[in-house]
């Protein structure tokens, strides 16, 4: 059996350090930021490519060669994941993002490299993956605000309104049966503590099992803490 590979790759550090010095951060300023975007990206590009770094050196030995992930809501924090699983282990990846202009700067800077990022509703994938990415998309406060809320604690009892709250609870629930459905099992799941509420009741429903590890990693732009679950 082929050892597995315990660390990100020269090749696929290289790659990311110049996708991040090609970046038009000027662009993606307000695309992350109603205002201070600059200021933003002083303080986040580094982060994006440290965390990154930590995570996908995390997340490499758990993934098989030559898979395929699909990565729900990918920016410029999944960078890392996403050269890491195509340069060191072959993997093909399926890069959603529903932000066009962002999609345009992403896909300028990785010219060259195999990883493409596409505007696409991860939910309409057909393919088959063995690996899902779902990192601080299920409870983006500026798709869904209620729900977002209540993930996060902030809810306030006097003002939470119930009306807006349930149909963001049917998107949500319909987004997570879309995109687990297209999961091998056994298969890798990459969320947040707050979102794996999610993949775990959609795993008790069809009574599959699963396991998260206790460990966390930090998302490098929201902050939100990040686990690997194994589903099956």
């Amino acid at each position: 059996m082929a050892r597995k590979l315990m660390n990100v790759g020269t090749a696929a550090r290289r790659a990311m350090r110049e996708v991040f010095a090609r970046l038009d951060y000027a662009r993606l300023g307000p695309i992350y930021c109603d205002e201070g975007g600059d200021e933003f990206w002083a303080a986040k590009r580094g982060l994006c490519q440290r965390l990154g770094l930590k995570l996908a050196k995390a997340l490499l030995p758990r993934l098989q060669p030559g898979g395929t992930s699909l990565y729900v809501g990918a920016g410029v924090a999944e960078i890392p994941l996403l050269l890491m699983e195509s340069l060191d282990l072959g993997r093909h990846v399926l890069a959603c993002n529903l932000r066009r202009q962002e999609v345009l700067v992403l896909n300028r800077a990785c010219a060259g490299f195999p990883i493409r990022f596409h505007h696409l509703d991860a939910g309409s994938v057909k393919d088959r993956v063995d690996h899902l990415w779902l990192v601080s998309v299920l409870n983006d406060p500026e798709r869904f605000p209620e729900l977002s809320a209540l993930s996060y604690g902030r809810a306030n009892p006097v003002t939470f309104d119930a009306r807006k709250f349930l149909p963001q609870q049917r998107t949500v629930a319909i987004l997570v049966d879309r995109c687990l459905s297209r999961l091998i099992i056994p298969g890798s799941v990459t969320t947040t503590v707050e979102e794996a509420v999610w993949v775990a009741e959609w795993c008790h429903r069809r009574r599959i099992r699963y396991r998260i590890d206790q460990r966390t990693y930090a998302s490098p732009t929201v902050g939100d803490p990040i686990c690997l679950m194994r589903l099956g």
